[in-house]
């Protein structure tokens, strides 16, 4: 680590101008998944603060009017001149293209940038920034619009703290919305304390009366996170944990064996989620396939029939956390989020592989557990094949035949194309006339959904509803999930508005978080939003949506046209009672139509609540919804 940090160590790359013009090649799109990507960036370069040592405090606050404040205790943001732009460091560093100290090796010894764009793109992309210096016992300060500055840099008063506090404002001429979501921006910043232990992470939401606030700090890092991720399952082995640096790469692991087939791998390199793993990843697996395929066959463990295990018999019940910490991490893939620095794997596999070998030779009654936990779930995969094999025989699959009750789209190709899974008959046939059929296809459901949560796989591929969503949208599940197979580009869930269609809704979302996760990490899984209410006088009408109808239901009355004596209000309880017509414009027309992307913004929250709604433990289901009864509203019953 250089010992100095003044303007020399910031190198100039490339002029800001381009970012206003082209936003989306340098933060990806304008839409709210980037909006909250603003956020990210100058939190993340508090962060690299943190992992070089010099931050133990990072506070978020989010300010009305789309306003972000963030504020860190780490070294300060270099005032001086820089000697190649003339202008002072801090100035450069908010104005400048790829200018920033982690460029120079040895000022960090790693960073957590994804896209390499930073405080720079952030200010270009603001309608308004400023940014504050408390160092030396000054505070310098400098504003910016548009990312061009106001004025000079200044001396604005004393202070007795160091660090910077960034504040800015997204422009609402590039993004799509300004909206910022407190539960998007509160996960962030969870998860960055989990991963940066002893620093304490604060968020703080100013937008209402009220607020919100919550504070961030674990001892204990990855090892609490992992405790939370398992929650209260039977576990089988206590947590592994180990840290150890190679040459190039800085590996920390955790995991666990679960008495369950539930799975769950969080990885990271250098702090930012690698949901698509990548070598790292890769290699933490096979680090332990190989440990326990070594001592199982010392043991005498291996099945001739099964023969050597295999990854998937490893992950079944497997709760890991792998984060690497590298100088230059390179992201491929289409989201970037998988690493692909070839060097990794060698030296993970090396450091983990090592440090299994030693820890289950000391701990023989674990190791022993762990590989009865490996054969049972050899011998399931073994069934599981035969038994994918007898579906796929009887269903005719091999040729080319969809299930019968599939209303199939006439596209062939997956691009643009749409799956409706619909409750009933009634559904079915109103879908049928409102849909699109160039390229939206209706399957229906006509039995129950089995709840996956708690059946065996064997149980699972012989359910006649199960095998028909397999089969329609043709990737198969697991670790035999082919994403180049998948039939559809959208999955649509479309279900009645009552609790009856909710619960049909969080079944088939218990299978596709279970069984076909890629689904909706790869954005296929959508949720469709029908009306709950249709206002109508005269000509004129108007439909109400939730989660929002109590609020626009209140707009809709105060509306001058809309008298309650002489207006009609229809409740739609269920999709049939909707003609065709009404279907297509209120949920179907991608132009008209209202539907949610389902995605894994937490996964440890989200394989917990599966466990808790739909497993097998009775009281902590019922302590949940007596803690969250008096979230609801209105129960239809």
């Amino acid at each position: 680590m250089s010992q100095s940090y003044d303007a020399s160590q910031i190198k100039v790359l490339e002029w800001l101008e381009p970012v206003r013009h082209r936003p989306w090649m340098y933060i990806g799109s304008t839409d709210a998944r980037w909006l909250h990507h603003m956020v990210y960036e100058i939190v993340d370069n508090a962060v690299d603060e943190a992992l070089a040592g010099h931050c133990k405090n990072i506070t978020l606050i989010i300010e009305k009017g789309s306003k972000i404040t963030v504020m860190d205790d780490g070294r300060w943001i270099p005032v001086d001149v820089h000697q190649k732009t003339g202008k002072s460091a801090l100035e450069t560093i908010l104005t400048v293209l790829h200018a920033w100290g982690k460029f120079e090796k040895g000022a960090y010894k790693v960073s957590w940038w994804l896209h390499g764009v930073w405080s720079s793109v952030v200010n270009a992309l603001s309608s308004k920034m400023r940014a504050e210096v408390h160092k030396d016992g000054k505070i310098h300060m400098q504003e910016y619009k548009r990312w061009i500055p106001v004025s000079d840099i200044s001396v604005i008063g004393e202070t007795d703290k160091q660090g910077t506090i960034i504040s800015f404002t997204p422009d609402d001429t590039i993004f799509d919305t300004l909206e910022f979501s407190y539960h998007t921006l509160s996960t962030r910043m969870k998860h960055a304390a989990y991963l940066t232990p002893g620093v304490t992470f604060t968020i703080l939401d100013k937008r209402t009366s009220t607020g919100k606030e919550e504070r961030f700090y674990f001892e204990w890092g990855i090892k609490t996170r992992l405790k939370n991720l398992v929650g209260g399952q039977k576990v089988l082995s206590p947590i592994f944990y180990h840290e150890a640096e190679g040459e190039e790469v800085q590996v920390e692991i955790a995991f666990q064996f679960v008495d369950s087939t539930n799975d769950n791998l969080l990885s990271f390199a250098n702090n930012i989620t690698t949901k698509d793993g990548g070598t790292h990843v890769l290699w933490f697996k096979d680090a332990v396939l190989t440990a326990v395929n070594n001592v199982a066959k010392d043991k005498g463990e291996i099945d001739k029939k099964i023969g050597e295990f295999t990854i998937s018999d490893i992950t079944d019940g497997l709760y890991s956390i792998v984060t690497v910490k590298i100088p230059e991490p390179q992201f491929e893939g289409q989201t970037k989020w998988r690493l692909w620095n070839g060097y990794v794997r060698k030296e993970v596999e090396k450091i983990v592989l090592k440090f299994l070998q030693e820890h289950f030779k000391e701990n023989e009654e674990i190791i022993n557990t762990i590989i009865e936990k490996v054969k049972l779930s050899a011998k399931a995969r073994i069934a599981a094949k035969l038994a994918r094999q007898t579906v796929m025989r009887k269903s005719a699959l091999l040729w080319g035949v969809l299930p019968g009750k599939l209303s199939d789209c006439s596209t062939k190709k997956a691009e643009g194309t749409e799956l409706y899974i619909v409750e009933g008959n009634s559904a079915w046939g109103s879908a049928k006339q409102a849909r699109d059929s160039k390229f939206q296809a209706i399957l229906p459901l006509r039995g129950k959904v089995l709840n996956t949560e708690q059946a065996a796989l064997g149980k699972i591929l012989a359910n006649n509803e199960v095998k028909s969503l397999i089969m329609a949208i043709g990737a198969w599940m697991k670790e035999s999930y082919e994403e180049e197979k998948i039939r559809y580009e959208r999955i649509v869930i479309m279900t009645d508005a009552d609790v009856d269609g909710a619960h049909i809704r969080t079944l088939l979302l218990t299978f596709f978080f279970r069984y076909m996760r890629p689904l909706i990490e790869q954005e296929h899984l959508f949720i469709a939003v029908p009306p709950l209410y249709k206002f109508k006088q005269g000509k004129r009408e108007q439909y109400i949506y939730p989660p929002d109808d109590q609020l626009e239901i209140d707009e809709a009355m105060t509306k001058h046209w809309f008298d309650p004596e002489k207006t009609s209000v229809q409740r739609y309880k269920g999709l049939g009672e909707m003609n065709p017509e009404q279907l297509r414009d209120t949920t179907m027309d991608p132009l008209t139509r209202k539907m949610m992307k389902v995605n894994v913004e937490d996964a440890e929250e989200a394989d917990k609540l599966f466990r808790i709604l739909m497993g097998s433990d009775v009281l902590s289901r019922r302590h949940f919804i007596l803690t969250h009864a008096k979230d609801v509203k209105e129960l239809d019953v």
